[in-house]
């Protein structure tokens, strides 16, 4: 399930499935990834950025210096809102990661189809994307790989599928506590790199976080999102010699 992820900049929330402040882009034609860049001046780094996300995740090479990522993330209602591009999950203040020492509030958090990271080569059947904000602007993308092949099914996306809003620019409100939390994987083994905005504008300086062990989605889950969103996710983007570290 390929959302059409825009991480929050400013006006714009960029990578994860946020409204959209310059020219109509989309997963399609003339306005699809291979015309982003042309769109809209703002886009630009689309076509000519160096550090484009995602990626072919392969050849991670192993960091011990590199600390777990420690989550605290609380439970709450949520709403969820059709963006024409995904649905994104839109939270309460409050919720947040420490990484590298460095505090990111979660702002909000999408989904893929199929997934954007490939992992070897081989992308999953769906990604969520949860996007996160430092107090000085920084973006950090803590992405969960969604397979039908990972294990039994995912509570918490249980609870959010059935409110997932049918129409661009609707949104339905789940008043049951949802915990982002419940959609992280048992292993929290990590790759992490230096990365983008995956839509427009692709803004660059990101730090994507990926988690190894794939998280379950079920067989109707899937094809509810697919019935949205057939493709809503970036094509792989060059590496350009980037490097990619995994913790222990």
């Amino acid at each position: 399930m390929r959302f059409r992820a825009v991480l929050l900049l400013s006006v714009a929330i960029g990578a994860s499935g946020a409204a959209q402040s310059g020219a109509h882009w989309d997963y399609y034609g003339k306005t699809g990834p291979l015309g982003w860049g042309h769109l809209d001046p703002a886009y630009r780094l689309c076509s000519q950025g160096k550090e484009q996300s995602p990626i072919d995740i392969r050849g991670a090479k192993l960091n011990k210096a590199l600390q777990p990522i420690e989550f605290h993330y609380l439970s709450a209602s949520v709403e969820l809102e059709n963006t024409g591009n995904t649905v994104r999950i839109n939270v309460r203040p409050g919720s947040y990661i420490l990484a590298d020492g460095v505090r990111y509030d979660l702002e909000q958090f999408h989904f893929h189809h199929p997934g954007e990271e490939a992992v070897n080569g081989k992308l999953t059947d769906m990604d969520a994307h949860l996007v996160h904000k430092s107090a000085d602007g920084k973006l950090a993308v803590v992405a969960i790989r969604l397979s039908q092949d990972a294990g039994d099914p995912n509570a918490t996306l249980a609870a959010l599928w059935p409110h997932l809003p049918s129409t661009a620019g609707t949104t339905e409100k789940v008043s049951d506590m949802i915990n982002p939390g419940g959609l992280l994987p048992a292993d929290r083994g990590y790759w992490t790199y230096m990365g983008s905005l995956t839509a427009p504008p692709c803004t660059e300086g990101v730090r994507w976080f990926i988690f190894e062990q794939p998280v379950s989605i079920s067989r109707t889950q899937l094809r509810a999102f697919a019935m949205l969103y057939r493709i809503n996710s970036r094509p792989l983007q060059d590496r350009n010699g980037r490097r990619i570290e995994a913790n222990e």
